[in-house]
């Protein structure tokens, strides 16, 4: 008898179909083991396939996982945003919060037509040109700064929208470079700014809107604008628009989700 596993399929950071980042929200009764994890996340085939169970502990309302093609990651933002937006549609409310492994309570609130979604604040600092030389040069293109966190974001500045959308990066080069997230960012033509993520090493050469980036760019971006709250663009094929807001050590990020499947998975 197969077990039954129900199963959403929501574009996040997007009022519709077919826009902002897919992810797969699985809800589960209790763990399965790592690999099935790991398999199921290869046999949906998004940048993350969410898995929550309800938290035992009390610490918050549900336990959160996500799973690449390929492994488990520690912080993905579209999958939590989408995992909030399946289970406050489902069961109501206003709030929900999430008891992650590696990246520890994360919240999801309804905002308007949408949500905004918690997540911890990336601080980066500056790079040498000499440390990210190989990076630069896949990218093609010299930025004006460089600045890495130690977590593996690397944050690339580029003089305006047009460049950052023109840039042809060597996605096989960057690959052997590890997991990274490799993040190109400048001031944006219709929203503060604009990035686009390549995260090659981690089976996703370039990413739709990636949750986790803008919590990086969030206190890079709020440093240099000189004010909390901001607009953003992720500029990949699909595309997406967020809302950006520094809280202390919380990036709270914005945006609409819209259920594109709604169905089980049988195991």
């Amino acid at each position: 008898m197969p077990q039954t596993i129900p199963y959403w399929h929501v574009d996040a950071f997007s009022a519709r179909p077919f826009g902002g980042n897919q992810a797969a929200v699985m809800v589960l009764d209790e763990w399965l083991p790592d690999d099935v994890l790991v398999a199921i996340g290869g046999e949906n085939l998004f940048a993350e396939t969410a898995f929550v169970v309800r938290d035992p502990t009390g610490a918050a309302d549900w336990e959160l996982r996500w799973c690449t093609p390929t492994y488990e990651i520690a912080l993905c933002g579209h999958a939590t945003l989408a995992s909030g937006h399946i289970l406050l549609t489902r069961d109501g409310g206003e709030r929900i919060t999430f008891r992650t492994r590696k990246s520890g309570i994360l919240e999801v609130v309804k905002a308007g037509e949408g949500y905004e979604l918690a997540l911890p604040a990336i601080a980066t600092q500056p790079d040498t040109r000499e440390n990210q030389a190989e990076a630069i040069r896949l990218l093609g293109v010299e930025p004006l700064e460089v600045y890495r966190s130690q977590l593996g974001y690397n944050i690339y500045l580029f003089e305006n929208e047009a460049a950052v959308r023109a840039l042809t990066p060597d996605i096989r080069g960057l690959e052997k470079l590890g997991q990274d997230q490799f993040i190109v960012t400048a001031p944006g033509d219709k929203t503060d700014i604009v990035s686009r993520v390549f995260v090659p090493g981690g089976g996703v050469d370039e990413d739709s809107v990636t949750g986790s980036a803008h919590a990086v760019l969030t206190p890079y971006w709020a440093k240099r604008l000189g004010r909390e709250s901001f607009t953003a663009h992720q500029a990949s094929t699909r595309g997406g628009d967020l809302t950006l807001r520094l809280d202390n050590e919380r990036a709270w990020l914005g945006g609409p989700c819209v259920t594109v499947v709604e169905g089980a998975f049988y195991l």
